[in-house]
């Protein structure tokens, strides 16, 4: 089940910041493909075990097992993950104050390159430039806005995407084991339910990213039941083996 401007105003551009980093790299992004991995790996695992005529027991016992362990390697990696990228980014930030400290007459002169680029006259570019390089933190920060389409002060945060992958990986995990943890031991409730979450979880995954609910409930529904057909698959092969 893996998943896919009107004029801005100051206060508008601040809160589209806000947003587009959520989406990107803060607490949406992982969330949303956490729960979505969370379902497709505890129901494939389940149907796995189910297939090869596992127990009750056994498929609660591999269904909390697989909660566990997947929702720690999705955390530790979504940390590494986003703190590899931030890294990288105070990296190229700290390469740009090098040279602003350095080379500032030509530093300052790029900058009223790019500022020419974007429809300012020459005149009002330099001057606009020679402004901003007077003050520079302030240059810095409009260099690696324009050189590295980030702004550096802003940054998602390793932990919260961490915990973020985490808690929706266990929640999505949780949804097909429920039927069972309940006392309703019968694979197909448990199949069931895994699939209404997926259109549900798809569509809106869909409604996000402003396509049709349907085609994104449809798309995850579908991954979804291949990958526990597979799985299911091979479990009957192996049952059928022994």
């Amino acid at each position: 089940m893996a998943t896919e401007n009107p004029p801005r105003t100051e206060a508008h551009g601040h809160d589209h910041g806000h947003q587009h980093r959520d989406v990107s790299g803060g607490w949406l992004r992982p969330a949303v493909f956490g729960a979505m991995d969370g379902l497709v790996t505890n129901v494939s695992l389940i149907a796995g075990v189910g297939g090869g005529g596992g127990s009750a027991h056994t498929i609660i016992l591999t269904g909390l097992a697989g909660l566990a362990a997947g929702a720690c390697s999705m955390a530790a990696g979504e940390y590494v993950s986003v703190s590899s990228q931030n890294e990288l980014i105070y990296a190229e930030v700290n390469k740009e104050r090098l040279e602003l400290e350095n080379n500032a007459a030509a530093e300052q002169a790029e900058l009223a390159t790019m500022l020419r680029a974007r429809g300012v006259s020459p005149a009002t570019a330099r001057q606009a430039a020679a402004e901003i390089s007077a003050h520079p933190e302030k240059a810095l920060a409009v260099h690696t806005m324009e050189e590295l389409g980030v702004d550096s002060s802003d940054l998602p945060s390793p932990l919260v995407a961490a915990g973020a992958s985490l808690g929706s990986f266990a929640v999505g995990a949780l949804i097909p084991l429920f039927p069972y943890l309940v006392g309703l031991r019968v694979l197909g409730a448990a199949l069931g339910l895994a699939a209404v979450a997926a259109v549900v979880g798809g569509g809106i995954v869909a409604r996000l990213t402003d396509r049709p609910f349907w085609r994104g409930a449809l798309r995850q529904l579908v991954l979804g039941a291949a990958a526990v057909g597979v799985t299911y698959l091979i479990g009957t092969l192996v049952r059928h083996m022994g």
